[in-house]
């Protein structure tokens, strides 16, 4: 199957917000999956440098040929993940989100999945959807998304570098 904005709000993801004006007390703070979209005619347009925070010393830009290389070309979804509860409980989309969009405004991250996301020009204009889920059902969920995308474009989302698997299979 493959990934659409469409087929995302069959599935329940609601949001669809651009990043830039992302009101993120709006975002639930409950465990889900969380995709990032390109708006309807975007282009990609690679900055030599990204704007995401440095992560353990090490810089999250990527040469534009390796850039290229991950485009998706025909893909509305540019990248998806998750967000779970956390150990205390007290983390969930709205915190992973907020997170993630701040990576991109050159905060120092937990992690630098998506890091991709924030080596294009206008990423602003990106949109963010989401779908509450069980944390149960997070693992499954994500390596779900990213098998369907895979099965449909030959390779994962652009900003999706490792696919997601479920433990125990």
């Amino acid at each position: 199957m493959t990934i659409t904005k469409q087929t995302l709000k069959s599935e329940g993801f609601a949001g669809f917000r651009n990043i830039a004006a992302l009101d993120i007390n709006r975002i639930p703070q409950k465990p889900g999956i969380f995709a990032v979209l390109r708006p309807e005619g975007f282009q990609p347009q690679f900055l030599a440098k990204s704007t995401a925070g440095i992560f353990k010393k090490k810089d999250p830009s990527l040469p534009a040929v390796a850039l290229a290389a991950e485009w998706v070309d025909d893909a509305d979804v540019l990248y998806v993940g998750k967000a779970g509860p956390g150990s205390k409980g007290n983390r969930g989309l709205r915190r992973q989100i907020q997170e993630f969009v701040d990576f991109g405004k050159g905060k120092p991250p937990g992690h630098w999945d998506g890091r991709l996301i924030w080596q294009l020009a206008a990423a602003g204009s990106l949109i963010i959807a989401w779908r509450e889920l069980p944390t149960e059902q997070l693992n499954a969920a994500e390596a779900r998304y990213h098998n369907d995308f895979h099965a449909g474009h030959g390779s994962l989302p652009f900003a999706n570098l490792v696919q997601a698997r479920v433990k125990g299979r």
